[in-house]
């Protein structure tokens, strides 16, 4: 945060589960900034994305994400080169990443855990990882993961090491990272897309997460963005075309917040801050005049009246 910066009281830090690292209740995804058109259906050039990163990292949210795959290691490399700029991560920061599959080929072993790591490392230009998660297990499913000299053997390997600090699970069937979860190997866990205005897949998920002590972490409460530029705008959900379930839920929910001067954006985001057993919200910003949308959208007054009514309807 800069020298001159205030703290915002919504953004006051908070325990991450058992780790002893605290985070704030909003979480900076840097995805869109590894330039992944084919993901978001935009492009992010280089210089936008370190204007980016450098807003970021002045900024009160100081809890930072990014993976392995984001571009294959393009977001990774970016971060690395503004906290170069800065001389290190700054003072109360925390930077997760990913272990993940190599793009090219699948190959998702414990051989592979370990070159990604290693490449992350080398890219953000630190000597240890904060947070890492296992990324994507679903390529192979909870066995394969899980099986003697695979991915989870291989990362809790490096994190005997000291390589990493905590090892994190993040992923997208609720049912597979469930499983994970109940293993009690995970300090944190990630589910993405399914805990939203217009599905809510995951809401027993922080249950079980609470249960065993894992910080919960919800990404992408704009479902990839149709919940924050509205479905006439873009209708995709999840990185694809949005289901038209989900665009007519979509439309009616946009103009149920336009009947209260309410942005759909703002409800969308405070519909995953409000839950107290979410720890902290992950969302991709892409230009650097979004960070200060974002704050301004979680700090929306919204009517109780309006709640009631989002929670009389059901998810698409």
């Amino acid at each position: 945060m800069s020298e001159t910066a205030q703290p915002l009281p919504f953004l006051a830090r908070r325990a991450l589960g058992m780790t002893g690292l605290e985070v704030t209740p909003l979480c900076i995804g840097c995805a869109p900034l590894g330039d992944m058109p084919e993901t978001f259906a935009y492009s992010v050039a280089e210089e936008q994305a370190l204007s980016t990163l450098r807003a970021i990292f002045a900024g009160p949210i100081t809890f930072v994400d990014t993976a392995a795959s984001y571009g294959d290691g393009e977001s990774e490399r970016r971060i690395g080169l503004v906290l170069r700029e800065l001389g290190g991560l700054p003072p109360d920061f925390v930077l997760a990443t990913k272990s993940d599959r190599n793009l090219q080929t699948g190959e998702f072993t414990g051989d592979q855990m370990r070159r990604s790591i290693e490449r992350s490392l080398r890219l953000l230009g630190v000597h240890r990882l904060q947070i890492c998660y296992l990324h994507d297990p679903e390529h192979i499913g909870f066995e394969a993961a899980m099986a003697p000299g695979g991915a989870v053997e291989a990362l809790r390997q490096l994190q005997d090491a000291g390589v990493i600090q905590h090892l994190g699970v993040a992923g997208g069937p609720i049912e597979m990272m469930t499983r994970f979860v109940e293993t009690d190997l995970f300090s944190v866990a990630i589910s993405h897309n399914r805990y939203t205005l217009l599905n809510q897949e995951a809401a027993p998920f922080w249950e079980v997460c609470q249960q065993h002590g894992v910080a919960a972490l919800n990404a992408a409460p704009y479902g990839s963005g149709i919940l924050a530029k509205g479905p006439g705008a873009y209708s995709r959900y999840m990185y694809n075309p949005a289901p038209e379930s989900y665009v007519r839920h979509a439309f009616a929910l946009e103009a149920l917040c336009q009947t209260y001067g309410v942005p759909l954006a703002a409800v969308a985001l405070q519909f995953s801050l409000r839950n107290p057993r979410i720890t902290s919200t992950i969302l991709g910003i892409s230009k650097p005049e979004r960070l200060q949308e974002t704050l301004r959208l979680a700090q929306q007054p919204i009517p109780e009246h309006l709640w009631e009514r989002i929670d009389e309807a059901p998810p698409a």
